[in-house]
């Protein structure tokens, strides 16, 4: 591990050194490319130059002057499997070298290197990759506690609490939203974590739930910027924690209770509603028809598991007050092509996603083990952004790892995303102009052959090479900045 750390540090360090460079060279473009043979992972690619000779015949156009939603951030969700490797299998020292790659980066000060995550999902109460399943308020069947005094963080306190916290104390930055997978048991129909739905006269005990929640986090150092009323609503898994909550529930949860309960209590977080597939944009469109519900709901987000990336940029466009956000994909073992994957978390999770208005980008599970857990029941095979030997403390940077660092190290929060474009189909594309004034464009070829093309913005151009399957991040500095 030792060895990986160093190539990758080396990596992150040439890219702060590099970062320097652009001040001095105004209108050099430096670049970083992942190939889907693995030949070069987010390595350092030759400068380019702006030029004013003809551009190739494929051109991508970036208009800086167009701008479109601020990016909050990408990451992934740190779940008790993820929170239990990093705290009980990775040494003091392992642990700190992996946390400050995944969340720190130079931006940040000169002794802090790595890819910059800036954005991830916890999970209130247990999911499927927890090692036992709980709520935060858990009673033996048929009590109930309808004041919650048994309301505790205990069972994330050696786990997912010291993690975030460390990832925070790395990167202040660090966006923290989190999500139900079910209510306490004593308030659903089945009595259990396991299915059912929630009981209406617990509508206001689960409201003080969340809000009670989001306060204890706070005590604990964690500012929560934001909910989830309930991950993947529609959904009530057989053998794992998981609720399901139709539409008009949600809405009246919303508009009668947690709204109202968060804005006086958690005033400034976020509600989202949805938290699922692309395949059923009715049911948040439902929630957002409510004009009750709709003020306390200020985005929808959404999963990748069924349905088109394309139904989130089309309810933005119903309501373009309400912000876009994804919060969920995971990769397994049922794909296990590198190079396919490389190009679908590159292209469909980070740029069109982006380009359908997400401001911010979440993967699954930030670490599993070499057996693709720990979990209690759901997934079997899911596979996290790092992989961590529990034998070892070994990591291994999985093909996630390097989709999200081609964003996450190069864009940073509060970037807007700008316009860009191609005739050319298998070139997706999407640019961002940070907050300090540097541009980047995020490139994915799903081309079958290298694509030579040109970049050209504002009456300038550079070329640029990508070979196949291939993604590249590009950088340079904008005019006035």
């Amino acid at each position: 591990m030792k060895n990986e750390l160093r190539r990758i540090g080396a990596v992150v360090l040439l890219a702060a050194c590099a970062g320097t460079q652009v001040h001095a060279q105004a209108q050099a473009v430096q670049g970083w490319v992942t190939t889907g043979d693995r030949g070069k992972l987010l390595a350092r690619a030759p400068d380019a130059a702006f030029a004013k000779d003809a551009p190739a015949s494929i051109v991508i156009d970036v208009d800086p002057d167009k701008r479109y939603q601020e990016i909050a951030g990408f990451g992934a969700a740190i779940t008790d499997a993820s929170g239990w490797l990093i705290q009980q299998r990775l040494q003091p020292a392992q642990r700190d070298a992996l946390l400050r790659e995944l969340f720190g980066r130079a931006s940040l000060g000169p002794e802090v290197q790595g890819i910059g995550l800036s954005f991830t999902r916890l999970t209130i109460g247990a999911s499927d990759f927890s090692r036992s399943h709980y709520s935060f308020d858990d009673m033996p069947p048929g009590q109930q506690d309808p004041t919650l005094e048994r309301f505790s963080l205990a069972p994330q306190r050696e786990t997912v609490l010291p993690t975030v916290k460390a990832a925070l104390a790395i990167n202040p930055q660090l966006k923290v939203m989190a999500s139900p997978w079910s209510a306490p048991g004593w308030m659903k129909s089945t009595d259990s974590l396991v299915k059912g739905t929630l009981k209406p006269q617990a509508y206001d005990a689960f409201a003080r739930y969340l809000s009670r929640y989001v306060g204890e986090m706070k005590k604990e150092g964690v500012p929560v910027s934001a909910l989830t009323l309930q991950n993947e609503p529609h959904f009530e898994p057989a053998d794992y924690p998981g609720m399901r909550v139709e539409p008009a529930q949600r809405a009246a949860l919303i508009r009668d209770f947690l709204g109202p309960r968060l804005a006086a209590e958690q005033p400034g977080v976020q509600l989202f509603d949805w938290d699922h597939n692309w395949d059923e944009p009715e049911s948040p469109a439902i929630v957002l028809s409510d004009p009750r519900a709709a003020k306390y709901v200020s985005g929808i987000a959404w999963h990748c598991y069924g349905g088109d990336v394309r139904a989130m940029g089309r309810l933005h466009d119903r309501f373009p007050d309400k912000d876009t956000w994804f919060t969920e994909c995971s990769g397994g073992k049922w794909a296990p092509d590198w190079a396919k994957n490389l190009m679908y978390f590159t292209r469909t999770l980070i740029i069109d996603t982006t380009r359908g208005w997400a401001r911010g980008v979440l993967l699954w599970n930030l670490a599993l083990d070499e057996n693709d857990g720990p979990f209690l029941g759901g997934c079997k095979n899911c596979r996290g952004v790092v992989t961590i030997d529990s034998r070892t403390g070994e990591v291994t940077r999985n093909v996630e790892y390097y989709a999200l660092a081609h964003a996450s190290r190069f864009v940073l929060p509060g970037a807007r995303r700008i316009a860009s474009d191609t005739q050319d189909k298998e070139l997706g594309n999407v640019a961002f102009r940070n907050p300090d004034g540097t541009l980047v464009l995020l490139v994915a070829n799903g081309a079958a052959q290298e694509r030579a093309f040109s970049v050209r913005v504002q009456g300038q151009s550079f070329r640029w090479q990508l070979p196949a399957g291939s993604v590249a991040t590009l950088t340079w500095r904008g005019p006035g900045s």
